[in-house]
């Protein structure tokens, strides 16, 4: 229960010669046609042994010690795979709030991520205003932040808001007011979030940082920088926290922390959808879905994103 008080043969043509040949001649091509055969099976097996199998195609992430990393779990967002919607998407399109609060070390937070989240962002997407919060307790005395898996997944909640948050592309006038360029694309952030959670257990070893970093195109220097930061308070630093140099983790974590706090959500992981909760991951199980169970199933989710969608739009 993930709760908070607290990866050579010769070609025989026409018969010319005399009859008697004729015997010889059948017999060559019996040979012949026996050693082809031999051939055939001999190249066929040859190609079914050195071809790639599915096991053997390289995993985006690494595999979790112990549980057996599955690829099917492995989701690769693509740059067009904002599917070119059959409805225009407008600056005043209204986009369907959809939200997971999680604790990056939480195994419930892999599983509720990779079975439900990913699978039905990589088909609405475009449609959806994403939130990835994370639920930790935060002292209201002193700037302590505490996470129920230990100081690591701290750092893991701060790496992930970071990745979210810092501007993209790299913004080289660090004074630029908060808005003036966009964050990093969801389909960045959000697969680097992933590549990390594939191996939970390692999170924040440098190594599994720098290589999701690396596979999802997030600047790794100004990650760390963001992660490093030491003041809690955003309004600190110009550009609130949010962007630049300035762009603190540890702000961001205690915002993002207090906000799933305020809404009353302390169980990771925990979907919401258009501001209520739609499904809990806990223990390993489904829990508080809604339509009967039914929406721990990444296509009702769809459905009902494409339903909400329509009815705005």
């Amino acid at each position: 229960m993930e709760k908070l008080p607290l990866h050579t043969g010769e070609t025989q043509g026409a018969s010319t010669g005399p009859k008697w040949m004729a015997p010889r001649q059948r017999s060559s091509r019996a040979t012949f046609l026996r050693r082809l055969f031999i051939v055939v099976c001999f190249l066929a097996g040859y190609f079914m042994l050195i071809r790639p199998r599915p096991t053997d195609v390289p995993c985006d992430g690494y595999a979790t010690p112990g549980n057996g990393h599955n690829q099917d779990q492995d989701f690769q967002f693509k740059e067009e795979q904002s599917e070119i919607p059959h409805l225009p998407i407008t600056a005043d399109s209204k986009k369907i709030p959809l939200e997971a609060h999680i604790m990056s070390k939480c195994p419930d937070a892999q599983g509720c991520m990779q079975k439900l989240v990913l699978p039905a962002m990589e088909k609405i997407s475009y449609k959806v205003d994403f939130q990835l919060s994370f639920i930790a307790s935060v002292s209201k005395e002193t700037s302590d932040i505490k996470c129920m898996h230990g100081p690591a997944e701290c750092i893991g909640n701060m790496l992930m808001l970071c990745a979210a948050n810092l501007p993209f592309p790299p913004a080289e006038d660090k004074s630029l007011l908060p808005n003036t360029y966009p964050r990093t694309p969801i389909i960045r952030s959000l697969g680097f979030a992933n590549c990390l959670m594939n191996d939970y257990p390692r999170i924040p070893a440098r190594e599994l940082v720098l290589q999701c970093a690396l596979e999802h195109g997030i600047d790794f220097d100004a990650l760390n920088t963001c992660a490093s930061q030491q003041d809690d308070n955003p309004d600190n630093n110009p550009g609130h926290g949010l962007y630049g140099s300035s762009l603190s983790g540890i702000a961001l974590l205690r915002e993002s922390a207090l906000h799933s706090d305020r809404l009353d959500v302390h169980t990771s992981c925990t979907v919401r959808v258009d501001d209520k909760v739609w499904c809990v991951h806990d223990g390993g199980q489904w829990k508080d879905c809604v339509q009967n169970g039914a929406g721990s199933k990444p296509e009702v989710l769809v459905d009902e994103i494409n339903r909400l969608w329509e009815q705005r739009n």
